[in-house]
């Protein structure tokens, strides 16, 4: 149900007419998504996540990025991936459905209608996800009343 809620693009953060990295949410994770040099070895490069901080770079020379995280995350589900030359980093919020304005401080804030946008997303995918919930909650009671109801019937009559 909230695979049609997911992002349908990618926010991009550009500066000097350079794509520098693109960034995407849900309820639960924000995903920055960095283009890689094609000529850098793979194991050069190197990404430190902590809760509020991300450094990007290439081993052995000053970071590409070294900001604050626009929000906290849980450092335990939070990672790294490099494939087909784009560095993934998959952010776990802290704050499950707290919507972030832009991956990293004052690096491409969403403008205020995409702000909006992107917050009415999130509260709808939690709705959705609070209905569904209540639903297989209530699903649940309706099967156990329902063996409660066949078991006593089954019972000799006094």
């Amino acid at each position: 149900m909230s695979e049609k809620l997911a992002p349908t693009k990618r926010h991009e953060f550009v500066h000097n007419g350079q794509t520098v990295f693109e960034w995407d949410q849900t309820l639960e994770e924000v995903n920055i998504y960095i283009t890689l040099p094609k000529d850098v070895p793979k194991k050069l490069f190197s990404c430190t996540i902590k809760t509020a901080h991300l450094e990007v770079g290439i081993k052995g020379n000053p970071p590409y990025l070294n900001h604050d995280l626009a929000g906290p995350v849980k450092l335990d589900s939070s990672f790294w991936t490099i494939e087909d030359d784009i560095m993934h980093i998959f952010l776990h919020k802290r704050d499950k459905g707290q919507p972030w304005s832009s991956a990293i401080v004052g690096q491409g804030e969403l403008d205020p209608f995409t702000a909006d946008q992107e917050q009415r997303r999130l509260m709808l995918q939690r709705f959705q996800e609070e209905v569904h919930s209540l639903y297989y909650r209530t699903f649940q009671n309706v099967q156990h009343s329902s063996r409660i109801y066949h078991f006593m019937k089954s019972l000799p009559q006094a």
